[in-house]
């Protein structure tokens, strides 16, 4: 009878992944099971038999999914963010997290740099005017970041990787993170965020979602730089207050925005009071709306895979030594 050391280590991956995934985990000897069609509700049912569960966004992982899953020893989540997973339940179950940031900084650092530069020269707004057959060049005239102050909130994977993309603009970039931090970049500044609200002329959000940050990007938070601001987010919707948001627009506060990331991004479920503010940002000339794809880059797609199963082996590799 085989001991538990010798079982195969089993994986049900649950949503949509590069196909790259499957060889992948083969090579270090691990069965996966593929069912990204498969109904939310119908996972629990499956649990009981693997010991790896793979999710992108399909369901919240809780307490009461895990009851379903005795053996599991991992949970793979492809991607950065890990706020659809409840606080404390893994830790109680034992279970090890593995994510994988690192997959998709690159796509997330330049999408961000591109989001700024749309901004500053005007892109999505000359584009729309030529396709009405206007050519307004005046009305065009855009700003450099060159000279600029940039400021970032979240300096992880992130953060650093939009920093790592500014070094050429000459520009002066400030970095603030609650968490210690190494600074790798030596144009890069680290900063209380009391001196990024005294010198930042442009706020890059770069924070995770967890409880603590609901809404950390508020009114008051706004009311405190010194400077009218563009504001980037490609975090999460939630760490910025869209109401706060609205209203420094319509005072020019925030002198434009590029959002990768809405308060609610199913948008068939907006409540009336987001749907006005979603409205608001559809009609103002200075925003700019991405669907959440800051990260999502056809590079990235297969880095994600790489980076979890090169987790997943040193995880493997512990476990047997």
């Amino acid at each position: 009878m085989p001991t538990p050391t010798d079982s195969p280590f089993r994986c049900l991956i649950i949503d949509l992944m590069h196909e790259s995934l499957l060889p992948m985990l083969k090579e270090v000897g691990v069965e996966a099971t593929y069912l990204p069609e498969v109904k939310k509700e119908d996972v629990p049912a499956l649990l009981p038999e693997y010991q790896m569960l793979v999710v992108r966004s399909k369901m919240r992982i809780t307490a009461d999914l895990l009851n379903h899953a005795p053996n599991l020893k991992v949970l793979a989540r492809a991607g950065a963010g890990v706020d659809n997973i409840d606080d404390g339940v893994l830790e109680a179950r034992n279970v090890t997290l593995i994510n994988a940031p690192e997959g998709n900084r690159d796509a997330v650092g330049e999408h961000t740099l591109g989001s700024l530069l749309t901004l500053f020269r005007k892109i999505t707004q000359g584009d729309r005017q030529i396709r009405q057959g206007q050519w307004r060049r005046e009305d065009n005239r855009g700003e450099e970041i060159g000279g600029k102050t940039i400021g970032l909130i979240g300096y992880g994977h992130m953060g650093k990787s939009f920093a790592k993309r500014l070094v050429g603009f000459d520009c002066e970039v400030l970095a603030y993170d609650r968490q210690p931090v190494e600074n790798p970049f030596p144009h890069v500044q680290l900063a209380s965020l009391e001196e990024l609200q005294q010198q930042a002329q442009v706020l890059s959000l770069h924070l995770p979602y967890t409880k603590e940050n609901h809404h950390y990007i508020n009114n008051q938070v706004l009311s405190r730089f010194q400077h009218p601001l563009w504001l980037l987010n490609t975090a999460r919707g939630e760490v910025l207050d869209h109401a706060a948001l609205v209203e420094a627009l319509k005072t020019g506060k925030v002198r434009g925005a590029a959002l990768d990331v809405l308060e609610n991004e199913k948008l068939k479920t907006l409540t009336p009071e987001q749907q006005e503010r979603l409205s608001y940002l559809f009609e103002h000339p200075r925003v700019v709306l991405t669907p959440h794809i800051a990260g999502w880059t056809r590079e990235s797609y297969v880095r994600i895979n790489e980076v979890l199963v090169e987790k997943l082996k040193a995880y493997l590799t512990s476990r047997n030594n």
